[in-house]
């Protein structure tokens, strides 16, 4: 993906995000066609194509190789580790994904913000992963402040998006399981709320929903 990705380095920000597009859909079939392993949109009526946020719910290594399938052209919130991979990280930057170096504090709530409102302004919707990391089916991590700093600063509403793909493929872990991810859009909170608040009801909305889609996998493993 990256050697073939050194011309389109090249040309506008749109071929690289084709090109991301186009790798996803090649993974995705290759997972659907050997493996069995699907996925499925549920609450399409909440999805934007832009001046929007949002919050996954983050389980597996799924569900960020398949972002650009779920949502059209997004603005990424990742670790700044990631942009220094040779050409991969080159790649990531040319198609527009905002880089947070976590060990800054301050500063990268500002650095956050300040990609976020750039993605806005062209148009890109921004995606974060709130609690920063991959967590097992059952287990909720303390969720940072940087999805409260974009809810705040750019004034957009935020859309939970819950799913349950660490029933399939688990986190750190290379076996894959048969079966249909499912991956759910929840109301949006729109702008306005208390921090505190918003926290509270996104932690709310996204955990919820989490845990009936697991609860809908484990029925169907039986």
């Amino acid at each position: 993906m990256a050697l073939v990705a050194l011309p389109i380095l090249l040309r506008p920000r749109e071929a690289m995000v084709r090109h991301a597009e186009r790798w996803e859909r090649g993974i995705q079939a290759l997972l659907t066609t050997l493996i069995g392993l699907d996925y499925q949109i549920l609450g399409d009526e909440h999805r934007r194509c832009s001046q929007v946020i949002y919050a996954f719910k983050h389980q597996s290594a799924w569900d960020t190789i398949t972002t650009h399938l779920l949502v059209d052209d997004p603005a990424i919130a990742l670790k700044q580790e990631l942009t220094k991979i040779p050409i991969f990280g080159a790649c990531l930057l040319h198609a527009g994904m905002i880089k947070i170096d976590r060990g800054q504090g301050t500063k990268a709530l500002r650095s956050l913000i300040a990609g976020g409102r750039k993605a806005i302004d062209r148009g890109s919707p921004v995606v974060i992963f709130p609690e920063g990391t991959r967590s097992p089916p059952g287990v909720t991590r303390p969720y940072h402040p940087g999805v409260a700093a974009l809810y705040k600063q750019l004034s957009l509403p935020v859309v939970p998006v819950a799913l349950n793909s660490g029933m399939f493929w688990g986190r750190r872990a290379f076996a894959k399981r048969p079966g249909t991810i499912l991956v759910e859009f929840l109301e949006p909170i729109e702008p306005g709320l208390d921090r505190k608040i918003f926290m509270a009801e996104l932690e709310r909305r996204i955990e919820t929903a989490t845990e009936q889609l697991v609860e809908r996998a484990k029925a169907d493993f039986g």
